[in-house]
């Protein structure tokens, strides 16, 4: 009996979040959480979860002028040491944005590892600009090769980190921000004072912060007040940007 084939795994874009617009000038990809390690396949609906409600308010916020959501469906949960299969995943994505819509900005906006699939795979050249919401980060090794950061020159990047994640240790995110900014002045970093790894305490606060920062970063719009002055302000100040209570409900432009 002949043996059948293992089919070959390939990563996949989700639907576009709500409406399509008719002319897409832009496109946010959307990278869920990971495992560090992990050959198996990730659940689509639990990976998506996390990400799927800044997703809506992101395609809501850009329909008018022409944004397009998608969440990326990995092909293993894991990043799997060297292989970062979640980085190779959102790099296979920012080109399958442009086989479809051609020549338009991307944001990738992700959450946990998918912060660090996110900030990995800012290099492609499609790529304007970078979101990672409690990035996961390795612990720092003296025997390893630290976290690159040179793909981010050219791009933005605004990084947020609630105070109390024990999940991932916002003092690397803080670290890694700073490397970056000796590279790269468009980098920001906003902290959550007390809310822990999912964010949930200050969610409307961070929903309408990635909104601010993302509808910038992909159309020109104006950036608040508190973005402007975290990516102009001198290290340490623009990495340890206290996110507001209330931040969003009366933004001045």
């Amino acid at each position: 009996m002949a043996h059948q084939a293992t089919p070959v795994r390939r990563a996949r874009l989700g639907r576009a979040i709500g409406p399509e617009p008719t002319a897409v000038s832009a496109v946010v990809l959307l990278l869920p959480g990971g495992d560090e390690e992990s050959d198996r396949r990730p659940s689509p609906m639990l990976a998506a979860a996390s990400v799927r409600a800044l997703g809506r308010r992101l395609a809501r916020a850009g329909r008018a002028d022409g944004l397009a959501a998608h969440v990326v469906h990995y092909r293993y949960r894991g990043w799997n040491g060297s292989a970062a299969h979640l980085a190779r995943d959102a790099e296979w994505a920012a080109d399958e944005v442009v086989r479809r819509y051609g020549d338009v900005p991307v944001c990738l906006a992700g959450f946990d590892m998918g912060g660090r699939a996110a900030l990995r795979a800012a290099g492609h050249e499609a790529v304007n600009s970078v979101l990672a919401i409690a990035p996961w980060l390795p612990e720092e090794d003296m025997a390893a090769s630290p976290e690159p950061v040179k793909q981010l020159v050219g791009r933005r990047v605004l990084i947020v980190h609630g105070t109390n994640d024990v999940v991932s240790d916002p003092e690397l995110s803080f670290r890694l921000a700073a490397r970056a900014k000796k590279a790269n002045r468009d980098v920001c970093r906003f902290e959550v004072h007390s809310d822990g790894h999912g964010l949930h305490q200050y969610r409307s606060e961070v929903q309408a912060l990635a909104e601010d920062f993302v509808m910038g970063a992909l159309f020109g719009r104006a950036l608040s007040r508190p973005v402007q002055d975290a990516l102009a302000a001198p290290p340490p100040l623009g990495l340890r940007m206290p996110l507001a209570a209330g931040f969003g409900k009366s933004l001045r432009r």
